[in-house]
């Protein structure tokens, strides 16, 4: 029940991001804000996982970027159905699936550290022997 409440915290967090970074983007009172967030984490939590699935031979070959396709898509269509939530064009949607990944990355790597997860980049070095 933590993880649902966390990720869709994490989703009200990129999309209220979105809403204030993008001009194409307007809710018109908080109520229809957080019924598109709502939306869109059940829409994430349903059709993504089948749409990655069918789309999954074009994701690799564009090596992931088609990901942000179906994000915006999804985006767009949550938008759709939530009265008082607009996205005006897809080229805004793709922006905010951007700003809506970078967020949830972030704050991914932020929860683990807090619940004292060891996080840790390793580096290899390439040496050429002559």
């Amino acid at each position: 029940m933590l993880m649902i409440l966390l990720t869709w915290l994490v989703t009200v967090l990129g999309l209220g991001l979105a809403t204030l970074l993008l001009p194409g983007i307007q809710a018109k009172n908080t109520v229809s804000f957080l019924a598109a967030a709502t939306v869109l984490g059940l829409m994430n939590a349903t059709l993504r996982p089948v749409l990655w699935l069918l789309t999954a031979p074009l994701a690799m070959v564009t090596f992931g970027i088609f990901i942000l396709v179906i994000n915006a898509l999804i985006i767009k269509m949550s938008a759709a159905l939530v009265p008082g939530y607009e996205v005006k064009s897809f080229g805004t949607a793709f922006l905010a699936a951007i700003i809506m990944l970078l967020t949830t990355a972030v704050s991914m790597v932020l929860i683990a550290l807090m619940s004292g997860a060891d996080i840790s980049i390793q580096t290899f070095q390439y040496s050429q022997s002559l």
